[in-house]
């Protein structure tokens, strides 16, 4: 749990009261290799932190799993819309590797925005995740799936081999085959 606060304390500084307080709100949980975490259709009913592991959100379009995003240890992730309107998820969540985390409700978080210091760490953190889905998005309109990969290798280089190609590629927007091809090039 340690590494929950430590992430909380790079977008504001907490208290000792205040981390007995978040601390309490709180519940680990294990999640075994591709074990789903969120069923579509299904209403998420936490907010998690990803001390350890690997999990993907995907949707499915026509019976074919599309993967829309990752995420890395140690991290937060949740259903955002779903779990703050507590209505059924557009997306899947699964889990790619043995994956720890701490969750708690959506009644425990709101208690927690009390705090200033939770405040300013959902505030901050949401800022944060959006400036990054922004740069995938203009990413995923203006660059080339071989210069994203390419990105993607180089900044989770301990986790890319981690990903099946089939959610790698469509998360890359090409066929395996394709993904395939990229690799072996930037390899040579």
């Amino acid at each position: 749990m340690n590494s929950l606060r430590k992430f909380i304390e790079r977008y504001t500084e907490l208290s000792e009261a205040d981390w007995h307080i978040i601390q309490q709100a709180f519940e680990k949980r294990v999640f075994a290799k591709n074990e789903i975490i969120l069923v579509e259709g299904s209403v998420c009913k936490y907010f998690y932190f990803l001390e350890e592991g690997l999990v993907r959100y995907y949707i499915n379009k026509d019976g074919d799993d599309i993967t829309k995003f990752f995420t890395t240890a140690q991290y937060c992730f949740t259903s955002k819309i779903s779990f703050t309107t507590q209505k059924p998820a557009k997306e899947s969540i699964q889990a790619l590797d043995k994956s720890i985390v701490w969750q708690t409700s959506l009644i425990e978080a709101n208690k927690l925005l009390e705090l200033k210091s939770w405040s300013t760490f959902t505030r901050k953190f949401l800022h944060d995740v959006q400036n990054q889905v922004e740069e995938m998005l203009l990413e995923s309109m203006t660059e080339t799936a071989e210069y994203r990969y390419k990105k993607l290798s180089e900044k989770y280089p301990s986790i890319i081999s981690k990903i099946p190609l089939k959610h790698l590629s469509t998360f890359l927007g090409i066929a395996p085959q394709s993904l395939s091809r990229i690799r072996k090039k930037l390899k040579n």
